[in-house]
């Protein structure tokens, strides 16, 4: 009996298996889609500009017409829209290549001020923190800035990758981002560490990561999530004397050396948190891909750079800001520390020697509700001329993150990333702070 049942029965879970497999395909037809709040790119559309900056000169030209296909740029020249053509008239305005933020934290809304930080840690939800990001997403595209790279969550896990990958979907507004997930730090080197007691456990803003083969486990669990960068913290603290800021290393070399190697053996890059003497000479050792911060960095270190071609990511508005907020707080006048007039020299070191520099301010350090494009004054009061600055945040910003070819400046076949402000931002570099228009990949989002 049970083998004349054999065969039927077989047939039987086979068929059921095709049914059941229909139902599935059927009920996944029917299944609700996210909406797309941001629509495609559609058509052709004519932008008349007043003026236009390309990213690649060191003047402007007028009376330009850039033709958009679809999410790229078609055509650039003095030219003229058919007629009943859809047309942008920005012929008051002055246009540029969308800015790259090479230096951002859309999970952070301030971390400056006293509590910021930990209130943000140990009372918002890694759901409310993100919910925060992309608003703070929204704001860098408001503010310009076409595409990003943002340096870590502080806490909120891999939570940047699925804003990223949200923006990519046109579910949310947000710029084109390269992520990092969590940065890596040593044991005992991160707040909240120090400031609570030592058997209350707390979340640190970091992977910890110990030891050579530790360093090599947590770039591949890293990687595995769908990160763009590996970053590291490469030093802490620091004091200053003789005018160097000398600060405590917290990798090994050797250890830094492992999170290199095995990062770029995964063809990713390494991005380096590091402000002072040893903190810079190491990652610069260990052959990472930029310097963030770079507060003080030594003139052979800095030839190394040169020659490997490290990128250095400056970061001097959050001093500024630092000092403008405590000296409100006191109700006095800012005042210039000896520490940003080291910032300032390295600066102008880095300018005169050849360093590539790119645009990048640590927003989310300082809220987002100020424009990120402020620094811009500062690197000009430090040495570069405007058009040198407007180059770091677009198409310097656009060749650190490898994306030369599609960013960075307004020619044929780039995506059609295109700002637009009222003014002359090679005379007066702050009306940068105040764009009027943004289109990113075709679409309008400002007007």
């Amino acid at each position: 009996m049970l083998k004349r049942l054999a065969i039927p029965f077989c047939l039987f879970a086979l068929l059921s298996g095709f049914a059941l497999a229909q139902n599935i395909a059927d009920d996944a037809d029917n299944a609700p889609r996210p909406v797309k709040l941001v629509p495609a790119a559609t058509g052709t559309v004519y932008i008349r500009c007043g003026a236009l900056f390309d990213g690649k000169s060191n003047q402007l030209d007028r009376d330009v017409l850039i033709t958009v296909e679809r999410d790229r740029i078609k055509q650039v020249g003095k030219l003229s829209p058919p007629a009943g053509a859809q047309v942008i008239d920005l012929t008051k305005l002055t246009c540029l290549p969308g800015m790259v933020e090479s230096h951002t934290h859309v999970f952070l809304q301030g971390d400056r001020k006293p509590s910021q930080y930990d209130a943000q840690l140990l009372k918002q939800s890694v759901a409310y923190r993100t919910i925060e990001a992309t608003t703070a997403a929204h704001a860098a595209l408001d503010w310009g800035f076409t595409s990003i790279r943002d340096l870590e969550t502080e806490g909120a896990g891999y939570a940047d990758v699925d804003v990223r990958n949200a923006i990519n979907a046109r579910l949310v507004w947000g710029p084109r981002m390269q992520v990092v997930g969590r940065a890596m730090d040593v044991t005992g080197s991160y707040p909240l560490q120090p400031a609570y007691a030592w058997d209350v456990t707390v979340p640190i803003g970091v992977e910890t990561v110990d030891g050579v083969e530790g360093a090599r486990k947590a770039v591949r669990e890293q990687l595995s999530h769908g990160i763009d960068w590996v970053k590291v913290y490469a030093d802490r603290g620091g004091r200053i004397h003789d005018n160097i800021l000398d600060t405590i290393p917290t990798f090994t070399l050797d250890e830094l050396r492992a999170i290199v190697d095995e990062t770029h053996r995964e063809r990713r890059r390494v991005a380096a948190h590091a402000t002072g003497l040893l903190g810079v000479h190491n990652a610069v050792e260990a052959g990472v891909d930029t310097v963030e911060h770079g507060n003080y960095i030594a003139p052979e270190d800095m030839k190394t750079m040169v020659a490997k071609g490290i990128w250095f990511v400056p970061t001097p508005y959050v001093a500024e800001y630092d000092a403008q907020w405590r000296a409100q707080r006191a109700g006095t006048q800012p005042k210039e520390s000896p520490g940003l007039k080291i910032e300032e020299d390295t600066f102008r070191r880095a300018l005169q020697s050849g360093v590539k520099i790119a645009f990048g301010t640590d927003v989310g350090a300082f809220e987002w509700d100020m424009s990120p494009a402020r620094q811009l004054v500062t690197m000009v009061k430090w040495g570069m001329t405007p058009a040198q600055a407007l180059r770091s945040a677009t198409i310097s910003g656009a060749e650190l993150m490898n994306m030369q070819n599609d960013i960075g400046t307004i020619d044929a076949g780039k995506y059609a990333d295109i700002i637009a402000v009222q003014g002359n931002p090679l005379e007066d570099i702050s009306v940068m702070q105040k764009i009027t228009f943004v289109m990113k990949g075709g679409v309008v989002f400002k007007k």
